[in-house]
Order: C-alpha cells, then sequence, then structure tokens
C-alpha cells in the first residue's frame, strides 16, 4: 500500500510539473504575442499583424492543451489541498493568458484597418505604457513560477501605474481630436490600442490573485474598480 502511494504521488508531481512548464510557455509566447504586436503598430507592419492574428489561433490550442490536463488530473488523481489550489489557479491563469493573447491580436486588428495609413510615432504616452505592460507580464509569469505570494502583491499595484497612464493618454487623443478633427481616427486607433493594454494590466492582475490563492489558499481582489469593495 505504502509503495502504491508513493507511485501515486510521483505521478502526481509529473503531472503538476508538466502542467507549470505549459503554463510557462505559454506565457512567453503570450509575451511574444503582444511584443510584436506593438512593433506592428508602431512600424505600421501588415505582415507582424497577421503573424500575430494567426498565432492567436495557436494560444487558444496551448489553453485548450493545459485545461484537459488540469482535468486529467482532477479526474485521475484526486489532488488535495495545495496541489487542488494549483491545478484550479492553473485553469483561472489560463484563460486570462489566452485573453492577453486575444488583446495583441487586437491592436494586430489595428493595423490592418489602418491600412496605408502609418504613424509618424507613437504617443510617448503609449510607449510609457506599453513598456509597463509588458514589464508587469514578464513580472507576473516569474511570479507564478516561484509562488511567490508577496511579490504577487506588488504585481498587482502595478496596474494602478497603467491605468493612470491610460487616463493621460485617453486625455490627450481628446483633445486632439477637439484641436484638429483630421487626427480623429488616428486618436481612435491609438484609443483602442490604449484599451487593449489597459486590459492586459487588468489581466495581469487576476493571475496575481491566483498566485496568492495557490500560495496560500485566500482569495482577494488586489485592485478593485473604484467603488468596488476588496475582499480580506
Amino acid at each position: 500500500m505504502p509503495e502504491l502511494h508513493i507511485r501515486s504521488r510521483a505521478q502526481l508531481d509529473r503531472e503538476l510539473a508538466a502542467i507549470r512548464e505549459r503554463m510557462l510557455v505559454l506565457g512567453g509566447k503570450v509575451a511574444k504575442t503582444i511584443e510584436v504586436s506593438l512593433r506592428a503598430l508602431r512600424h505600421g507592419d501588415p505582415e507582424l499583424a497577421e503573424a500575430v492574428i494567426a498565432g492567436d489561433a495557436r494560444l487558444n490550442d496551448l489553453r485548450f492543451e493545459i485545461e484537459k490536463a488540469c482535468e486529467s488530473v482532477i479526474a485521475t488523481q484526486q489532488p488535495a489541498a495545495s496541489d487542488l489550489r494549483a491545478v484550479v489557479a492553473a485553469m483561472h491563469i489560463v484563460v486570462d493568458l489566452e485573453r492577453m493573447g486575444d488583446h495583441a491580436a487586437g491592436i494586430a486588428k489595428t493595423v490592418l484597418l489602418m491600412g496605408d495609413d502609418r504613424f509618424e510615432s507613437l504617443p510617448e504616452t503609449l510607449e510609457r505604457m506599453s513598456a509597463r505592460t509588458q514589464d508587469m507580464l514578464r513580472q507576473v509569469v516569474d511570479v507564478y513560477a516561484e509562488a511567490d505570494y508577496d511579490r504577487a502583491y506588488n504585481v498587482a499595484l502595478m496596474d494602478d501605474k497603467i491605468d493612470d497612464i491610460y487616463q493621460s493618454l485617453t486625455n490627450e487623443l481628446l483633445q486632439d481630436m477637439l484641436e484638429d478633427e483630421k487626427s480623429t481616427t488616428r486618436g481612435l486607433y491609438l484609443l483602442f490600442a490604449g484599451h487593449n493594454l489597459e486590459r492586459i494590466g487588468d489581466r495581469v492582475t487576476n493571475i496575481a490573485e491566483r498566485v496568492i490563492f495557490m500560495a496560500s489558499g485566500k482569495m482577494r481582489e488586489l485592485n478593485p474598480e473604484p467603488g468596488e469593495a476588496r475582499i480580506s
């Protein structure tokens, strides 16, 4: 009987490790997809944009592969306590990662909608927002890999700055559109890109919440919208 338990524990550990590795692969691919979508926007490159959109299907496939692996662990290994939390957290995190890929594809689609219209350069505010968002994503992937409870809180706090920059970007672009009607189309494209980056920041915060749940069993909303109550 003890030997059977050891074999089951070893099998569970292997399956959990495989899920974790797939999650890290997906996180890396999503980060690269976001980077490429922003490069396509920056340079008005339709080929890069099309590559991002085409690659989104592979991100979806990876999500479903991970979800199936999680379901298999629950059905066949009957994990308890911290192991079960790791599986449940992975099933939530993988959805947020895949949705980030959708937001990157949204930015890429903007490039195609622009046609021959190109930006001479992106607003400095949008560049700052994109840099912070990508850094936030890189950090939360590390936090997940290390199940770093304390650092997850710090990553979530970064979203406040992204929200502030997004508000500044919105104000700047709306002012430009009011002063020059010819800038309206350009401004709307940039607002859409900023909105997708803001949503990516929100999803990174969701992942930080799941890391805390995975490591401690506590579920907290780390960065609620104004007027929403915090869960303690």
